[in-house]
C-alpha cells in the first residue's frame, strides 16, 4: 500500500471517529498518528476521500465522509457534483458566483478545487454560494461558461 493510500485510510478513520473541525485539527490528528503532512496536502486529501463539513451534534461544523464520494476522477467528480448541486452561474469581472441549494456550496467548491481547472485560482464557499476567482487575464464570463457546461446548464 502506498503512503498516500495509507494516509487516506487513516484520514477516513480519523474523520469517522473524531469531531475534527478544521484542516489544522485534521493535520494535528494525522501528526499524532505519526503522519507528517502540510495543510495543502490535508485539503487535497479531504476532497479525495470525500470528506465534507456537516453540522455535528453540538451544532458546529465537523468533517464527515460523504455517503457517496463519487467517481475517483476529479474531473468526472466535478461534472457529477456540478450537475447535482449547481442551480445558477453568474459572472462579474474576473469572478464567478455559483448558486446551490442550502448546505451544498462546500462540495461544489471542493470539486472545483480538486479538478484544478485551468484559469481558476481560488474558491470561497458559503452555505449556498461559491465564489470562484479567475486567474489574471481570464474573464469571469469565460470561466462561468465553462462551469455552466460542466453543470449541464447550457
Amino acid at each position: 500500500m502506498s503512503d498516500k493510500a495509507r494516509r487516506h485510510q487513516l484520514l477516513r478513520q480519523l474523520v469517522t471517529d473524531h469531531d475534527l473541525r478544521s484542516q489544522v485539527e485534521v493535520a494535528d490528528a494525522l501528526r499524532a498518528a505519526g503522519v507528517e503532512v502540510h495543510e495543502a496536502t490535508v485539503s487535497r486529501d479531504l476532497g479525495e476521500v470525500g470528506a465534507v463539513k456537516v453540522r455535528g451534534t453540538d451544532g458546529s461544523l465537523v468533517y464527515r465522509l460523504a455517503a457517496d464520494p463519487g467517481p475517483s476522477s476529479a474531473r468526472e467528480r466535478l461534472d457529477e457534483t456540478l450537475r447535482r448541486f449547481v442551480t445558477r452561474v453568474q459572472a462579474s469581472g474576473n469572478l464567478v458566483v455559483v448558486r446551490t441549494p442550502p448546505a451544498c456550496a462546500h462540495p461544489v467548491a471542493s470539486a472545483v478545487d480538486l479538478a484544478e481547472l485551468d484559469g481558476v485560482i481560488a474558491t470561497v464557499s458559503g452555505d449556498d454560494t461559491v465564489l470562484v476567482v479567475a486567474a489574471e487575464g481570464r474573464s469571469g464570463a469565460e470561466l462561468a461558461e465553462r462551469l455552466r457546461q460542466h453543470a449541464g446548464l447550457t
